[in-house]
C-alpha cells in the first residue's frame, strides 16, 4: 500500500505523541528550513503528488538516487525519500513506481518512501547528520511509539546502526522497546542534561524540599507543560 494519508491541516507543528508524518507527502518541510539545512534550503524540491510534472520529477529523481548518481549526504537521502513516497502516491502503487522511475526495486522504493513516513522530530535529526539515513530505515520499519524510543536511545547513548537494527527486529518480534534496549545497557527515560547554574541549584532544592528526585520534578513539570 502507499504511504497513509497525512493530515491535510498541519502546520508543521508536530505533537509529542505523533509517530508518523503529518505534513503531505513530498512537502520539504525539514529540507526547506534554514535553521536545519542553512543556505541549503533552497535546494529543497517540493514533490507534489497531484501534479503530475512534478510526479515525473520525482521518478527522475528516485532514479537518480537508486543509480546512487546523488551526492552521498544526508539532505539527498531525505530528497531521495521523499521522491520516493510522493512517487508512489502519485502513481497509486509501489509496482507502478518502480516502473516508472526505471526499473528501481519495489523494496528499495518502499524502504525509503518509509524513511519519509517518519515523524519530523526524527527526520529533523537525519538532516542534521546526526542520525544516519541507515539508521532511518531501521527506524522507520518499527510502528508507533517503539520508533521514537529507538531514535531518542540512539542519539542519547550513541547506538550503532547494527545494535538500532538488530533491536528493530527485537521490537518487531513483539519485545517491548525499553525491554529490548535494556538488552543493550540502555534505560529508556535516563538523559544527561547541562542546566545553567542557578536553575540547577533551584532545582535541586526544591527535589530535596519535596523529598523526591530532580528527575520527579522535571517529570512532573514537563507533564504538566505537555498536558
Amino acid at each position: 500500500m502507499p504511504p497513509t494519508d497525512p493530515a491535510a491541516d498541519d502546520d508543521g507543528d508536530e505533537r509529542v505523541a505523533s509517530t508518523d508524518r503529518r505534513s503531505r507527502v513530498g512537502e520539504p518541510v525539514v529540507r526547506a528550513d534554514p535553521e536545519v539545512t542553512g543556505e541549503r534550503a533552497d535546494e529543497a524540491i517540493d514533490f507534489d503528488p497531484d501534479d503530475p510534472e512534478s510526479v515525473a520529477r520525482a521518478a527522475d529523481v528516485l532514479e537518480a538516487f537508486a543509480a546512487g548518481e546523488s551526492p552521498d549526504d544526508y539532505l539527498d537521502m531525505l530528497r531521495g525519500a521523499a521522491a520516493c513516497a510522493a512517487l508512489v502516491r502519485g502513481v497509486g502503487s509501489y509496482r507502478e513506481a518502480a516502473e516508472r522511475a526505471g526499473g528501481v526495486s519495489v523494496s528499495f522504493i518502499r524502504t525509503w518512501a518509509r524513511v519519509h513516513d517518519l515523524p519530523q522530530s526524527v527526520r529533523r535529526h537525519v538532516a542534521r547528520g546526526e542520525i544516519a539515513p541507515s539508521a532511518a530505515k531501521h527506524l522507520a520499519r518499527v510502528d508507533g511509539a517503539a520508533r521514537l524510543d529507538l531514535a531518542w536511545a540512539l542519539l542519547d547513548h550513541d547506538l550503532t546502526v547494527r545494535e538500532i537494527r538488530a533491536l528493530a527486529s527485537r521490537v518487531n518480534d513483539g519485545e517491548p522497546a525499553r525491554e529490548a534496549l535494556r538488552s543493550v545497557g540502555v534505560e529508556l527515560g535516563d538523559l544527561e542534561l547541562s542546566l545553567p547554574p542557578e536553575t540547577y541549584r533551584e532545582l535541586r532544592r526544591e527535589a530535596s524540599m519535596r523529598n523526591t528526585t530532580p528527575g520527579e520534578v522535571v517529570a512532573e513539570a514537563l507533564a504538566e507543560r505537555y498536558d
